[in-house]
């Protein structure tokens, strides 16, 4: 039987503009707008010079662009009777993030690696208790958090505002690593249990080379955390260790004579790099990490 050769079916091309995709298009829109304009203002702002800034249009491109204003909010900004900028901030900021991160990690790798493959008696309610931390009012523990720090000298010293940042990232950060670990085969653990691992060895030598995602997501969420902090950083720091965010306030609210708009703006700006740098570079290995499992439960 002879076959018959059909013409090919064309099919009618797909309308790509649907309501659906109207809606998400409009909406992602909407979303990255209601962040970039008020990071323009600022921009704009931080580079006009203080007559063109009284002519009140803050949309406007500056004619004369200058840095001076960006100078200033590093070095020469008053925080009321300093006058020595931000820059003082930015590393009492670093010197409060960097050790307040490491230790928060550490501490909540090592406990999301015991509550989930050693299991030690009373680790359900370990768990719910630290559980139950991180979902109370930082505000309820200020008073309690002062009065231990002051009996044991610490309180208003750089060691003292480490240990607060520690304490309040250690619900979230063991939250974080119990779920990563918990998701690992529990085969690999049982298998280095037999080769005679223990605590410690299966620790470093078979959990912290497969946590790199998770430490990723942590270190981004903990700098994040630590960096834009006011509340701790101004109760706890003492004035010697005032991080970036409280110089800011300084800086803002300290007035004499006329408000410099463009020397807030630029320090505000100066003040939000860290964070905006660290999403810019890493934001990939977030994504991964979430994608690996890091924040899954």
């Amino acid at each position: 039987m002879r076959e018959i050769d059909l013409p090919p079916v064309r099919r009618r091309p797909r309308s790509r503009i649907t309501p659906a995709r109207i809606g998400v298009y409009a909406f992602l829109v909407t979303a990255a707008l209601f962040f970039l304009v008020p990071l323009y203002v600022m921009l704009v702002t931080s580079v006009k010079p203080m007559d063109e800034i009284r002519l009140g249009n803050i949309f406007a491109l500056p004619v004369s662009p200058t840095l001076a204003p960006w100078h200033s909010a590093w070095q020469a900004a008053c925080t009321g009777l300093e006058c020595e900028g931000i820059r003082s901030g930015f590393w009492n900021s670093v010197w409060i993030t960097f050790p307040s991160m490491v230790l928060s990690i550490v501490i909540g790798a090592v406990n999301g690696y015991a509550l989930s493959f050693w299991r030690p008696r009373g680790a359900n309610l370990l768990f719910a208790v630290l559980m139950m931390g991180a979902f109370v009012p930082g505000q309820v523990m200020l008073y309690p958090l002062v009065r231990a720090l002051a009996a044991v000298e610490l309180y208003s010293s750089l060691p003292g505002i480490v240990l607060v940042h520690v304490i309040f990232g250690m619900p979230m950060m063991t939250l974080l690593f119990r779920n990563y670990y918990a998701a690992l085969p529990e085969e690999l653990f049982k298998a280095a249990r037999i080769d005679g691992g223990g605590f410690w060895r299966i620790f470093f030598e078979l959990m912290l080379p497969m946590s790199t995602p998770v430490i990723v997501v942590a270190a981004i969420m903990q700098v994040t955390n630590i960096w834009n902090d006011f509340l701790l950083g101004l109760v706890f720091a003492g004035s010697d260790h005032l991080p970036m965010t409280v110089q800011l306030n300084n800086i803002i609210n300290t007035t004499t004579g006329e408000r410099l708009y463009n020397v807030n703006m630029a320090a505000t700006i100066l003040t939000s790099l860290v964070p905006l740098a660290l999403y810019f570079l890493s934001g990939r290995w977030f994504v991964r990490g979430i994608a690996s499992g890091a924040v899954k439960g």
